[in-house]
């Protein structure tokens, strides 16, 4: 599963040798809202989200640590794999 928060969608984020960009033929889906992301990410095992809705909500339900986001360009990334 693939999420962002919506005003991302379409943009190039760059720090240095990062160039990330949060494709929309890669990100773009259903609309929904943060709640909504959440419950679908708890159901996915394979996880990549990016922004500061969507990422900060993982780490208040538990989902992520803290210290497993990076930041490109000021802008939480984080993955989830769940062997």
């Amino acid at each position: 599963m693939a999420t962002c928060d919506a005003d991302l969608l379409g943009k190039v984020l760059r720090e240095g040798k990062i160039v990330f960009e949060i494709r929309e033929e890669f990100y773009k889906g259903l609309k929904v809202s943060v709640e909504e992301a959440i419950d679908l990410v708890e159901q996915s095992t394979i996880v990549n989200m990016v922004g500061h809705r969507i990422v900060k909500r993982a780490v208040e339900k538990g989902l992520i640590h803290q210290e497993a986001v990076l930041k490109i360009s000021g802008v939480p990334h984080a993955q989830i794999i769940k062997m």
